[in-house]
């Protein structure tokens, strides 16, 4: 009776891991690492909610493989230590194969390793970073994608604008050298800009905590560039923008994708341009139909973070569903060879896992900001 009596127990055990294994496998857990507090989290919440329109329309189909999508959603605050925790968090407590983030290259470089070395899918929306996808010796990560332009592409379009558009010769940078994003998009412009024939006649760095930028200023106003090119987000252009209209600082200021958010102070940054992954202006189809539900949706205009989310949110489905399996080697195996129609554009990857797409040049004025010129590759 003794054995009868293990050998039932042992039966129901086994009977209760095997509901728990099917139970668990009703879903697909993708996990959304977006800054949704700290420096910027205006991005975040775009971010997230282009991910999760993405995520409600695939659901609304069946989801992938037949299974619902089910949406881990962590605040990795644009830092690198809180997106570490937040990576590791979701890989080995919630048992997440795909990530969908982060949105800083500061903060998607340290999660890529994560990535890399868990096997783990990763696609960033808005890392511009040219390491986000390669490993220290220059080899492509296997398992790391993004949907948006890098730097160097981003530097040579603002720079190409400053000086065949703008007619600028000369350029003063100011930049935050402890910013991967910031950083990177600098040395790229003066790569570009220097090659082209342009000058930069000064190049002054601060820190992301700063809050007076007068002196800085002060040297632009003796070097009296053409253009200043200023790399940074939203927060701070908002800053420098408005001291140096104080100060009567009349070279235009230049950017990146940074720039691109509801909490852009025309009034601040009026006057200047940057290089962005899409307008929402577009007569496109596809970018009218986008723009409508987000509308809808989130009672707002999506920007080009929220737009670059909902591309990665669909890179990553499509990848799992053509995948045919729950399986991150298969996936970005499947991710690596697609073709998929984005609303920031047509999208493939390069040997680097890079996107093959253009830009938009936008400019800022008083009342807001419009479309000025398009960029192909």
């Amino acid at each position: 009776m003794k054995t009868m009596h293990k050998l039932f127990m042992v039966l129901v055990v086994v009977s209760m891991l095997l509901t728990a294994c099917q139970s668990g496998s009703d879903t697909i857990k993708v996990a959304v690492l977006a800054p949704l507090s700290g420096a910027v989290p205006t991005f975040g919440t775009a971010m997230k909610n282009g991910v999760e329109l993405a995520t409600e329309e695939w659901n609304a189909k069946g989801g992938v493989l037949g299974k619902q999508i089910e949406l881990v959603i962590a605040d990795s605050q644009c830092e690198a230590d809180p997106a570490v925790n937040a990576a590791n968090k979701v890989i080995d407590q919630d048992g997440v194969k795909y990530i969908i983030g982060e949105l800083c290259s500061k903060a998607s470089i340290p999660v890529s390793e994560i990535a890399e070395a868990k096997s783990v899918v990763q696609i960033s929306g808005s890392s511009t970073n040219v390491n986000v996808t390669l490993n220290v010796d220059g080899s492509t990560k296997k398992f790391v994608y993004r949907t948006c332009f890098i730097d160097p592409f981003q530097g040579l379009v603002g720079a190409k604008f400053a000086y065949e558009n703008l007619g600028a010769k000369t350029a003063f940078i100011m930049l935050d050298q402890g910013n991967d994003y910031v950083r990177g998009l600098a040395e790229a412009f003066e790569e570009s800009f220097t090659g082209m024939g342009g000058t930069v006649v000064g190049k002054e760095t601060y820190t992301s905590t700063d809050t007076d930028f007068s002196a800085i200023l002060s040297k632009v106003q003796e070097a009296k560039p053409d253009v200043i090119f200023l790399p940074d987000y939203y927060p701070i252009v908002n800053l420098v923008g408005a001291q140096a209209k104080q100060m009567g600082v009349t070279a235009p200021m230049l950017g990146g994708d940074g720039w691109d958010s509801p909490d852009l102070s025309p009034a601040s940054a009026a006057g200047g341009y940057f290089v962005n992954h899409y307008t929402s202006d577009s007569t496109a189809p596809i970018v009218v139909d986008f723009v409508g539900k987000y509308k809808a949706k989130y009672g707002s205009v999506p920007d080009a973070i929220a737009a670059l989310a909902y591309d990665a949110a669909n890179v990553m489905y499509a990848g799992i569903e053509a995948a045919g399996k729950d399986d991150a080697a298969a996936v970005t195996k499947a991710v690596e060879g697609l073709t998929w129609e984005g609303v920031t554009g047509k999208i493939t990857f390069d040997e680097f896992h890079n996107p093959i797409k253009g830009a938009v040049v936008m400019k800022v004025t008083e009342d807001g900001v419009t479309y000025e010129a398009s960029v192909q590759p």
